[in-house]
């Protein structure tokens, strides 16, 4: 009962003592001058000593547990209830609207968080598949556009993208309900957790700048992100992460996972030219001083997109969880703010519902 007294008062103490906490200052110029400032050449630096991965080109910033707490502890920013309550629609019947397409019709529909489902050429890709309720902890604002049952009905073969071992983009029930014999292409590390699930996966397991032959014409890239790993059963940084490019002879689409905003966008988009669609985080960046590493905001998001050279824009992750301080759908309002601020294009930019979906416009014979 002691020991209980003294562990209130200290949690009492540790919340008032949070209360007198401001956030400790952050210069966005400063943070952009510092990534500029980073040799591109270390983007092809070796990137795994005595069992971790690292991003060679600018060392993680260390965050211990006081680092934490302080995080969780320290005065937030308020947001609008219009800020809180937006969330994006859902648009029902996805399966059905589907099975209602022409069978040589490519699109792009949003699942939900970072899961979009793509046909190309009459294959079917999925990136970091989360259908569940929970990511761990945090739980879901919307539903996903449709169920594991509906997924499983609609889509008897898929190819799945695993990006990183974060809750909300490799969820393992999601991937256990993947039909039997589903490829797999993931980042290193990932092959071993896939191989266990059961269903006779093939799996690809991928480094950065690597690329594989996905069948049908299509090739699969694995390329680098600003980002880190860790799971409960699993030390910091011992499985890869990545983002991908799924390139077919049609359309080119880059998938960016999880980042921080880096000099690797620029540099992808000078190796890889003609990106058609990019589909780029934005969440989990408040408090800045705290995320600013391993997420981008929405301006770093755009710049992204303008490094990459790609023609259009397809945010993820917002909508779903609240990873961040920011409410889950704050970055899609933001988003709208900032393409009005910067006068840009808003027919190159798809601001997605949930079971939207996109059909994709196809390079032209000899065209761009």
């Amino acid at each position: 009962m002691k020991k209980m007294r003294i562990g209130f008062a200290l949690l009492s103490a540790l919340f008032l003592y949070s209360c007198l906490w401001k956030p400790p200052p952050f210069d966005d110029d400063l943070w952009r001058e510092k990534v500029h400032r980073t040799d591109p050449a270390l983007l092809y630096a070796p990137h795994f000593r005595d069992g971790r991965y690292f991003n060679p080109w600018m060392p993680m910033e260390e965050k211990s547990l006081l680092t934490l707490l302080r995080w969780r502890l320290t005065e937030k920013s308020s947001y609008t209830p219009a800020e809180e309550g937006h969330l994006p629609p859902v648009i029902p019947d996805l399966p059905a609207r589907i099975g209602s397409l022409p069978g040589d019709t490519d699109f792009i529909v949003w699942i939900g968080h970072g899961t979009f489902l793509i046909r190309l050429g009459g294959e079917y890709w999925i990136t970091d598949p989360m259908f569940s309720e929970r990511a761990l902890l945090p739980k879901r604002f919307t539903p996903p556009a449709m169920t594991l049952e509906e997924f499983r009905e609609k889509v008897p073969r898929v190819n799945v993208i695993l990006s990183h071992n974060h809750y909300d983009h490799m969820d393992m029930k999601s991937l256990e309900a993947m039909p039997a014999g589903t490829r797999y292409y993931v980042s290193r590390g990932l092959g071993a957790s896939i191989g266990d699930l059961g269903n006779k996966p093939v799996v690809h397991e991928m480094d950065w700048w690597q690329s594989l032959d996905g069948g049908n014409g299509t090739t699969v890239i694995c390329l680098p992100a600003q980002h880190w790993s860790r799971r409960v059963t699993e030390g910091t940084n011992r499985t890869l992460w990545a983002s991908f490019l799924i390139v077919t002879p049609d359309v080119t689409i880059y998938y960016g996972a999880d980042s921080g905003y880096f000099m690797g966008y620029r540099e992808i988009g000078k190796r890889f030219p003609g990106i058609d669609y990019a589909l780029l985080p934005t969440t989990a960046y408040h408090p800045r001083w705290f995320m600013h590493y391993a997420h981008v905001n929405v301006e770093e998001a755009l710049d992204a997109f303008s490094d990459l050279k790609a023609d259009h824009f397809i945010p993820t992750q917002w909508g779903t969880f609240r990873l961040g301080d920011e409410p889950p759908g704050f970055s899609a309002l933001e988003l709208q703010r900032v393409l009005s601020e910067r006068n840009l294009d808003k027919k190159r930019f798809h601001i997605l519902d949930l079971g939207e979906i996109l059909p994709i416009s196809k390079k032209s014979p000899g065209g761009p």
